[in-house]
């Protein structure tokens, strides 16, 4: 159903606005008379206008809820003939109660002026209907492709430490075989929320416990190289997050923060609330001096996840500032800002 709710309020004032304009073109125009004749005439006009506007937006809002069952040839058929027909009745109502009841005779342009009517209301509805078709089957469009994208950008998030959490498996399987069944638990979570629907938020604390299980993996493959440290706040049930985005940030920290150092280092993760918001950062080291080239051979690839995770962003919440990244003191740091109260998803019209 393409027709958007009539009974909105922004939608009615919308119509309300266009209507008005429409009508000082008519009024105003080279045809609309001059001087006082003119103001005249803009006023009978509005008044006119706007009572079938309202009129035929209230009607429609009432049969909105039948009109979702039909096709868009029938929604289009059904809504032109109650705006006609709204047409019709307002031209008779002013015809006999502005010209028989105040004047007290027959104009001989009753027909002509009843024909100019529906003409204009036809012309005007058939414009605005189509309008609303166009703009319905736009935003249809649009999310289609964003979700397309979406799942796209999700599926190049895949946790790429695959093989060496199967090598970890097969040296754990002989001298630690619990150990090693719960790596194989951790992760089949993981690939589980990675293969999971990318277009539901999940609650900030289950993404973090991802990360819980992700860490749980490295720690036993790369032993005291890597250090972790959680400085974790009370969160909302309310804040939300796309599924493993924060995971893919903690991922890189250690690909490209502690995998290049041969002393590894510490993995900083914090989340807190900042008035409307949650702020999700992810701290690790930069690569030493004499690690340069092995610096700049994996820079690229970071930049890359940190584009597609952003995109991701955009596509729930909107273009914003909601990733952003700064190296300062010899440390890489990435700020996720998310918004404590998601956005409504908004039903098609």
């Amino acid at each position: 159903m393409y027709l958007p709710d009539l009974c909105g309020m922004r939608t009615v004032l919308t119509l309300v606005v266009v209507t008005e304009l429409f009508v000082f073109v008519l009024a105003l125009g080279p045809l609309g008379g001059s001087g006082e004749d003119r103001w005249s005439r803009l006023g009978l006009m509005s008044l006119f206008v706007q009572w079938i506007t309202l009129f035929s937006s209230s009607l429609l809002c009432l049969v909105r809820r039948h009109l979702c069952r039909l096709r868009a040839p029938a929604v289009t058929a059904v809504s032109f003939a109650i705006i006609l027909g709204v047409t019709v009745l307002f031209s008779e109502l002013t015809y006999w109660l502005y010209y028989r009841v105040i004047y007290h005779h027959a104009l001989p342009w009753h027909l002509e002026f009843l024909a100019r009517n529906l003409l204009i209301a036809a012309i005007v509805s058939g414009l605005v209907l189509r309008y609303f078709y166009v703009q319905q089957q736009w935003k249809r469009n649009l999310r289609a492709e964003s979700e397309s994208r979406m799942q796209a950008l999700q599926a190049r998030i895949r946790p790429h430490f695959l093989f060496n959490s199967m090598n970890t498996i097969i040296s754990l399987i002989g001298a630690a075989p619990e150990r090693a069944e719960r790596v194989v638990e951790d992760l089949s979570d993981l690939f589980r929320a990675s293969l999971g629907d990318g277009r539901k938020l999940i609650p900030v604390e289950e993404e973090l416990a991802l990360c819980r299980r992700y860490l749980e993996i490295e720690s036993l493959r790369l032993g005291d190289r890597l250090a972790i440290s959680w400085a974790l706040e009370s969160l909302p049930e309310s804040a939300v997050i796309p599924p493993l985005t924060l995971q893919p940030l903690i991922e890189n920290a250690i690909y490209h923060g502690i995998e290049p150092r041969t002393d590894g280092g510490e993995v900083a993760i914090g989340a807190r609330v900042e008035g409307r918001q949650v702020v999700l950062t992810v701290r690790n080291p930069l690569a030493a001096a004499g690690e340069e080239a092995s610096r700049n051979a994996r820079r690229q690839g970071n930049q890359i996840a940190l584009a597609n995770i952003r995109e991701r962003l955009a596509v729930h919440f909107g273009e914003g500032r909601h990733l952003r990244t700064r190296e300062q003191d010899g440390h890489f740091e990435v700020t996720l800002a998310l918004p404590v109260t998601p956005p409504q998803e908004q039903d098609t019209p």
